[in-house]
């Protein structure tokens, strides 16, 4: 992970702890849209957990406007809601770390670029489904 965290840095700028974190909430994100089959991710890149745990939370707003978006879901059509929660709390634990949300956008093709290159396709797109819903 090191290795993507570096590629972070250097691309978009950022601190490491931004990298961190930043990567950090991807996949935090691509594990609550994945549920069980987040176990591959978990499986091929074992240290992808310690950058869950870097996470920051997300607060204030963005938990409130996730909480409502997973209300209105209700049971059985939630996608668009579980979209809307998943997107809050990615700009609230983007403002978390003194990053815009616009830096979302991103992160992402660096993150499933680097999974991609180190990991395979299979691999990629599975993390590629959960973070472009």
């Amino acid at each position: 992970m090191t290795e993507l965290i570096g590629t972070l840095v250097k691309q978009l700028g950022v601190s490491e702890g931004q990298a961190e974190g930043g990567a950090g909430l991807l996949f935090k994100l691509a594990k609550d849209q994945l549920g069980g089959d987040f176990s591959k991710v978990a499986q091929a890149m074992p240290e992808v957990q310690g950058l869950i745990g870097k996470a920051p939370e997300s607060g204030g707003a963005a938990k409130i406007l996730g909480g409502i978006a997973s209300m209105l879901g209700g049971e059985g059509g939630g996608a668009a809601a579980g979209k809307l929660a998943g997107l809050a709390s990615l700009a609230g634990g983007f403002s978390n770390l003194k990053l815009d949300s616009g830096m979302i956008a991103k992160f992402v093709p660096v993150v499933l670029e680097f999974v991609k290159s180190q990991k395979g396709q299979e691999l990629f797109a599975l993390l590629a489904s959960a973070l472009k819903r």
